[in-house]
C-alpha cells in the first residue's frame, strides 16, 4: 500500500501506549513531485470519509470508542511547502477529532518498486 492508491487504507492498527485506533500512510513521494499535495490530500480526505462513514468500525470494531490518530510515514522529510500543507492538514484533523502524527523514515525504499 501507498500514498498514491487513495482507495486503500494502507494499515489499520491500536497503539498500545496511547490506545488510539491508527490510521497509516506510507508516503513514498518527493517533495518535489508535482503531485504530491494532491496526491496526500485526496489520501487524507479518504481516510477521513473512511471514519465519518461508520465504515472504520464496520471494518475494525476494535476501535469503537477509541480517539482516532492519522500517522503519515514520510521516506522525505517535508519541504517549507509541505511543512505548511501538514500544519493545514493537523487542524483539519483536529477539528475532525483526529490527531495527526508524522514521521518520516527515509531508510524506506521506494514503495513502488
Amino acid at each position: 500500500m501507498s500514498v498514491d492508491n487513495a482507495n486503500v487504507i494502507d494499515a489499520c492498527s491500536i497503539d498500545k501506549g496511547t490506545a488510539e485506533v491508527v490510521l497509516s500512510i506510507f508516503d513514498h513521494l518527493s517533495w518535489t513531485d508535482a503531485t504530491h499535495l494532491a496526491v496526500l490530500q485526496g489520501k487524507i480526505n479518504r481516510y477521513l470519509d473512511f471514519i465519518d462513514s461508520g465504515q472504520l468500525l464496520e471494518d475494525y470494531p476494535q476501535g469503537k470508542g477509541r480517539p482516532i490518530q492519522i500517522a503519515i510515514w514520510l521516506k522525505y522529510p517535508p519541504d517549507d511547502v509541505g511543512k505548511k500543507f501538514l500544519a493545514t492538514a493537523e487542524a483539519v484533523l483536529q477539528k475532525a477529532k483526529c490527531r495527526l502524527s508524522v514521521r518520516v523514515k527515509p531508510e524506506w525504499g521506494d514503495a513502488t518498486a
